[in-house]
């Protein structure tokens, strides 16, 4: 990446092995993505109901030559997300699928286009 990986935490303290998780899911992408030139990620804990549990929210903002892709996941619609490493997880796993239809769209405008 040309510009180093932020990891920003919004509601709760900083934490080395939650950032270390997001590094190391961001070298996954990396190796199957080589294009990605930036990474912002946002955890952020909107809300403490101690009755309800804590969920986090995971915001993936990645940045490639000519294309822009924002993925993440509510804290409210899974109640797995209680735990930041699931919420990490599933925000990832958002944004593989979402770089891969666009590397896909892409391959395929390509293939349609006419010969010069």
């Amino acid at each position: 990446m040309q510009i180093p990986l932020q990891v920003r935490f919004h509601g709760l303290p900083p934490s080395h092995s939650v950032a270390r998780e997001v590094a190391h899911r961001v070298r996954e992408l990396e190796t199957d993505f080589p294009r990605i030139v930036s990474c912002r990620v946002a955890i952020a804990l909107p809300h403490r109901h101690r009755q309800q549990g804590r969920c986090f929210r995971v915001r993936v903002d990645l940045g490639m030559p000519g294309r822009h892709a924002i993925a993440g996941r509510i804290a409210d619609a899974d109640p797995a997300h209680a735990d930041v490493y699931v919420a990490i997880r599933d925000a990832f796993r958002a944004a593989r699928r979402q770089l891969e239809q666009q590397v896909g769209r892409r391959r395929e405008w390509t293939s349609q286009a006419p010969a010069a």
